[in-house]
């Protein structure tokens, strides 16, 4: 089975989201950024999912992590929980 390492961060509001992806864009730290602004308890680990297989996520999350490129910051994805930046570090 394929297994993906991600990790992510989660805020409110697509406002918010768009305004983090822009810090990230423009050189900022994807993991200080989730450890200042991310909602979700992986913030602490900067946003580290750790490992894990088609099914194991949201389907939102699937869509994206088993599809977009590998260490490039897609969003915001909306889910139940908020909007989401995330970026898929490995995959195989």
């Amino acid at each position: 089975m394929v297994q993906a390492t991600a990790r992510h961060l989660l805020v409110g509001t697509e406002q918010e989201c768009l305004a983090l992806k822009d810090q990230i864009d423009q050189g900022a730290d994807f993991a200080e950024v989730a450890k200042a602004h991310s909602k979700c308890p992986s913030g602490a680990q900067g946003g580290e999912l750790g490992s894990f297989g088609p099914g194991m996520m949201v389907k939102e999350f699937d869509d994206v992590v088993f599809s977009a490129p590998l260490n490039v910051v897609q969003g915001p994805v909306q889910t139940q929980f908020g909007y989401h930046l995330l970026e898929v570090t490995s995959r195989g």
